[in-house]
């Protein structure tokens, strides 16, 4: 009887070391968290399968394994099934876009915009940044910077490798990819169910909410608006006041090195009772954030500041806008660079 004690006691021991030893190194579960709006659990990974539950944007969830690019998942109710992996980012990507999007907060918005089709907004600029959220079309966003990048582009001729195989001639004739530039802008969007989210975003898949008629004055002048804001107010003879707007852009396609080279001032003519090109300076290399004190009440003055840059460094600019007279004001100012335009469009 003392010989069978031993035995089952050795057996626990030796049973315990075991179990020890093969948990002691196990890795702790992998966390992600729910980047869509909402991510429907599924009951298998097969094609015929059954919704178990809908988790939401930063919901956290624990890998249990992975097939292909599907997740097998718990959540924090302890409900397992399969999401698709790309509806989900790493702990260390959320923790970095919660901080993108506490320190976008914080920045100068240097226009209001909405998008024009729906749109991935990433962590970082350019087409292999994370994608951390997708809003729709028309959603409100604030502009807050923007960057150039370049992205390499296949020839005309070069072969498809989805509907052909390119002989050994052809490849030896294939010219090398080129490159073209995009613009990227950095977002703050509101998402709604998910709050305010911070994202890099293709500049052409937004569109700027210039107030009429200043569209058409923009376009006319061949202006690309990459930022515009509102100065001050003038009281209007019919009642009222109007708006009186500063916007920054550039001509040409995407990718110029500087954000703006050109700005207009749009003032409210009390005679004709229409907004007037009152202002134009270009020929410099402006640089974001556009940095505006706007006026407190009509009648008093505005200012806003940026810096250009040129051959020789970089320039502070500051301006100084009172009624409807905008005046450059720091000491690098000379009057041969600024224009005054005649009234009227």
């Amino acid at each position: 009887m003392r010989r069978v004690f031993l035995g089952i006691a050795l057996l626990l021991v030796v049973g315990g070391v075991a179990y020890w030893s093969s948990h002691r190194n196990a890795a702790p579960p992998e966390t992600v968290y729910a980047i869509d709006r909402k991510v429907t659990v599924w009951s298998s990974n097969a094609q015929v399968r059954e919704p178990v539950q809908t988790v939401n944007f930063g919901d956290r969830l624990e890998i249990v394994g992975r097939s292909g690019d599907n997740a097998d998942i718990r959540t924090a109710s302890g409900i397992e099934g399969w999401i698709a992996s790309r509806e989900t980012v790493s702990s260390d990507i959320w923790k970095r876009m919660t901080l993108l999007s506490s320190q976008a907060r914080t920045m100068a918005v240097q226009a209001r915009a909405h998008t024009k089709v729906l749109s991935n907004l990433r962590l970082e600029p350019g087409r292999d940044g994370a994608r951390i959220f997708q809003v729709g079309r028309d959603t409100k966003v604030a502009i807050l910077a923007r960057k150039v990048l370049d992205v390499a582009v296949k020839p005309a001729g070069a072969a498809n490798a989805s509907n052909t195989e390119a002989t050994d001639d052809d490849a030896d004739s294939q010219e090398p990819p080129t490159t073209k530039k995009e613009d990227w802008v950095l977002v703050l969007a509101d998402a709604k169910v998910a709050g305010e989210i911070a994202g890099w975003v293709l500049s052409r898949f937004v569109r700027m909410d210039l107030p009429s008629p200043l569209p058409d004055y923009a376009s006319s002048a061949g202006m690309r608006v990459s930022a515009w804001f509102e100065l001050n107010r003038v009281t209007a003879p019919s009642g009222g006041s109007k708006p009186q707007y500063i916007v920054f852009g550039t001509r040409g396609p995407e990718g110029d090195v500087c954000d703006f080279t050109t700005m207009r001032a749009y003032t409210w003519g009390a005679k004709r009772e229409r907004y007037e090109t009152a202002f134009v300076e270009s020929g410099f290399c402006g640089l974001m954030p556009v940095l505006v004190t706007p006026a407190t009440q009509p009648g008093s003055d505005a200012t806003f500041r940026f810096e250009a840059a040129s051959d020789s460094g970089k320039e502070e600019r500051v301006y100084r806008m009172h009624q409807t007279i905008i005046r450059r004001i720091d000491t690098g100012y000379t009057e041969r660079h600024a224009k005054r335009r005649p009234r009227g469009h």
